[in-house]
């Protein structure tokens, strides 16, 4: 059985600069489409950095027309996209979305189920679990601290998701916890866990960096090696899984 390719965009958001931000992740579609990829995971909140207090400001609908180049592209390049935005919710709600621009045009949804201490105060929990369909495999996607509920990768896993796809913000300080839980999540139910890390400083934090994936056995097969922009390409062949940074 040949696998679908994936690709990890490290991307580094400029604070609150949607034009800017998505110029950045069209040239990263492009790049992860020439290398072969079939899916490509941006982090938490991509689109216009990681900022609470600009969310409302910022917040968008599944459907914005500034949102119109990604879906274009997706289609184009044939490559499943998920981007991370504040996503404009019912009765005046801001959640911390994940959009996923599909190979045909549609547009998936997802919005972080589990919030962080604090974000409560700009954003609202979504309510419903996401999986993707690339190439006949499924994906379970991750908004941050969704990762840190047992529940939820149990249900991914129940759910069938072939991989665990996590869009996140992790700080230096929170890195090696966080790395311990994800991949203690990836042994427990034989699930690869691919994580999508920003590269640089947002809304006030410094980020880790270090996006890559951990096999089903838990073991890090590699990614980038701290913070900065980069690409991460992902294949699963026969023998395990490799990872290369182009």
């Amino acid at each position: 059985m040949k696998f679908p390719i994936l690709a990890v965009a490290q991307f580094c958001s400029a604070r609150g600069d949607i034009e800017q931000n998505l110029a950045g992740h069209l040239a990263f579609m492009h790049r992860a489409a020439d290398l072969g990829a079939s899916y490509l995971l941006f982090p938490e909140l991509s689109l216009t950095g990681y900022e609470p207090d600009l969310a409302r400001e910022l917040a968008v609908h599944a459907d914005d027309p500034r949102l119109e180049p990604i879906k274009a592209l997706a289609m184009k390049l044939r490559l499943v996209t998920t981007i991370g935005v504040p996503l404009r919710g019912a009765n005046d709600s801001i959640l911390i979305g994940a959009l996923t621009f599909t190979a045909d045009g549609d547009v998936i949804t997802y919005a972080k189920q589990y919030l962080h201490p604090g974000e409560d105060k700009a954003f609202s929990a979504g309510d419903k679990d996401c999986y993707l369909s690339i190439d006949q495999q499924r994906i379970g996607l991750c908004v941050c601290a969704d990762f840190t509920q047992l529940a939820h990768v149990q249900r991914m896993a129940e759910g069938g998701a072939w991989v665990y796809a996590a869009s996140v913000l992790i700080s230096p300080g929170g890195y090696a916890q966080d790395a311990e839980l994800l991949a203690g999540h990836a042994r427990r139910h034989n699930l690869p866990v691919l994580v999508a890390n920003h590269g640089g400083p947002t809304g006030g934090w410094e980020s880790a960096g270090r996006s890559g994936l951990w096999d089903g056995a838990g073991r890090w097969i590699g990614g980038m090696q701290g913070a900065g922009s980069g690409l991460v390409i992902v294949t699963c062949q026969r023998e395990g899984w490799q990872v290369r940074v182009a």
